[in-house]
């Protein structure tokens, strides 16, 4: 589900843009639905909780070729010294998928209904990959 927003510049006739599924009623409910759970299990207030918790466990490590650990909500960037596809790529091998966020930045967007056991998982998995000072 989406939307699709342009400035009156853009002159795209009526019935020109399209999505097989957008919009339909199996497409709005199931969208209704995710938004239900989302507020019904305060995933807002659980992911500022996670992430708190999955970058303060990071922080506790003294790495080395660590510029800055940041974090808003569950989105998570450590940014290194140098490039990151090597520990990317480690990481990959040890069953935790992450992505760069240009060059030197490990960007980590797990999903909201990770539990603290997971995120524990992923940072001892981060630690083990990256050399300590």
């Amino acid at each position: 589900m989406g939307a699709t927003v342009c400035s009156d510049k853009i002159q795209t006739p009526v019935g020109k843009h399209g999505s097989t599924f957008g919009g339909s009623p199996l497409v709005c409910a199931a969208g209704s639905a995710a938004i239900d759970f989302m507020r019904d299990n305060k995933l807002d207030e659980q992911a500022k909780q996670k992430g708190d918790y999955f970058a303060g466990k990071l922080k506790q490590h003294s790495f080395a070729n660590v510029r800055d650990i940041r974090h808003l909500g569950l989105m998570v960037g450590i940014e290194l010294k140098e490039k990151s596809q090597p520990y990317l790529v480690k990481l990959m091998e040890s069953g935790i998928l992450a992505m760069p966020a240009g060059a030197t930045v490990m960007r980590f967007l797990p999903p909201l209904t990770i539990s603290f056991e997971e995120l524990e998982f992923v940072a001892e998995k981060v630690a083990a990959v990256l050399p300590t000072a």
